[in-house]
């Protein structure tokens, strides 16, 4: 089996690496592409990854190189984790919305769009790449937007699954709290990417018995924390919201917050430096500790999963996925992409059933889902149209004036990577 990483010089590959090596009974890797066009990326993350497989004994080759076309030809599955511009670029992202009084954040809000605008040209040139070279590849994508990205690959016609970390780290925070094994929970997890809820917490399978009311009850205080939510919040709802919805329903703190302090990307690119100069060190055969702290906790857990499934080896039969609707959703159209449960086997992913919405959630899904529609939209055909239409469509940002600026904005720090401009 040969899987690519477009991305591979990520300072996420080594936890990456490390899933790869712990569970190779369920993912049988026989060989592992990092590709990047960051040269110097490559040599340090490649030798640590090889050190890494070594230490666990792991038998698989990793090869490492920036030409995309021969890294993916031949592919099983291709892994899509890059970051057009950087962190340089995020860091742009995180500020100039705070402008004018909007969020920064690099996946949701004028920043999230700046980032699509971005993102989903190259993506769709990648998907290309591996439809070329080997069209019954799987693409799996935890690049972000990871809701939009899905969905101009599956828009395209490509074989392609979106991926996020959130649901899997609820997973496990819930069995914490419940002392159980992670694979006895099963969620009802109901939303878009970044824009979700968990409306129950079932044991033993997705018909198992709820407890989510028993997790408020007995553990909202420590849910509320990890939310940066007030408990009231949490118990009023009687569900758990994703942490991201907090850009939403505490959007002015949060924008005061953020005018107080360095950036997500300032913190990030400083972690990353050091990073780097930990991967160098020859005598380092395993994930640092500090790469805890970059994000994307259990990230490999649930690429291995999704994987295995989608090529036929052990992966679980219900996984939390960004797919297409088909009607799961009847609010929403066929072809927007939603992140709930679904079947995955050889042939994709299938969303199970959900329970009703209250409006208080449907109402918020729609209206984010026609912006993104429009900011893919915008992504595909480019003009400051477009983009305009998209940022007055946000719920977080919703007003003309807004609108007109943060167009401005984001057109003026993006020039560089937006063709049309």
């Amino acid at each position: 089996m040969k899987l690519a990483v477009v991305g591979g010089g990520s300072t996420y590959t080594p936890e990456l690496i490390d899933g790869f090596a712990r569970l190779r009974d369920t993912l049988p890797v026989e060989e592992l592409v990092l590709v990047d066009p960051d040269a110097h990326r490559l040599e340090l993350i490649g030798g640590l990854a090889r050190r890494i497989f070594a230490r666990q004994g792991h038998p698989g080759r990793i090869i490492t190189t920036s030409d995309t076309d021969a890294g993916v030809a031949d592919a099983d599955a291709v892994l899509l984790q890059l970051r057009v511009g950087g962190q340089a670029a995020r860091n742009q992202d995180e500020t100039w919305p705070l402008e004018c009084g909007c969020v920064g954040q690099e996946t949701t809000g004028a920043g999230g769009l700046a980032k699509a605008l971005r993102t989903v040209p190259v993506v769709l040139d990648i998907a290309e790449r591996v439809r070329r070279t080997n069209p019954d590849a799987w693409i799996i994508d935890f690049t972000n937007p990871v809701g939009i990205v899905t969905r101009a690959l599956l828009q395209a016609g490509h074989k392609a699954v979106g991926l996020c970390n959130v649901a899997i780290g609820f997973q496990r925070k819930f069995a914490r709290l419940l002392d159980v094994s992670p694979g006895e929970v099963h969620l009802d997890h109901v939303g878009l990417n970044h824009l979700s809820w968990e409306l129950g917490v079932r044991l033993g399978g997705p018909g198992g018995e709820d407890v989510l009311p028993r997790l408020i009850a007995e553990h909202g205080g420590a849910i509320a924390d990890d939310l940066r939510m007030p408990r009231a919040v949490v118990d009023r709802l009687g569900v758990v919201p994703s942490y991201y919805l907090r850009y939403f329903y505490a959007h002015d703190e949060v924008v005061r917050e953020l005018g107080t302090k360095p950036s997500r990307a300032a913190e990030v690119a400083a972690m990353e430096k050091e990073l780097l100069a930990m991967y160098g060190d020859p005598a380092l055969d395993e994930k640092p500790a500090l790469l805890a702290k970059r994000g994307g906790a259990f990230y490999s857990e649930a690429a291995v999963d999704l994987a295995a499934s989608l090529l036929g080896g052990g992966g679980s039969a219900v996984q939390v996925v960004n797919t297409y609707n088909n009607g799961t959703l009847p609010f929403l159209p066929d072809d927007a992409v939603i992140e709930v449960q679904a079947g995955v086997d050889g042939t994709g992913a299938t969303p199970l059933a959900v329970p009703e919405l209250d409006p208080l959630y449907a109402g918020l899904i729609a209206q984010v889902t026609a912006y993104e529609d429009l900011a893919l939209g915008a992504a595909l055909r480019g003009g400051r149209d477009r983009v305009f239409k998209a940022l007055l469509a946000h719920p977080l940002i919703g007003q003309f004036e807004y609108a007109e600026a943060l167009t401005d904005k984001l057109i003026a720090h993006n020039r560089e990577h937006l063709a049309w401009a």
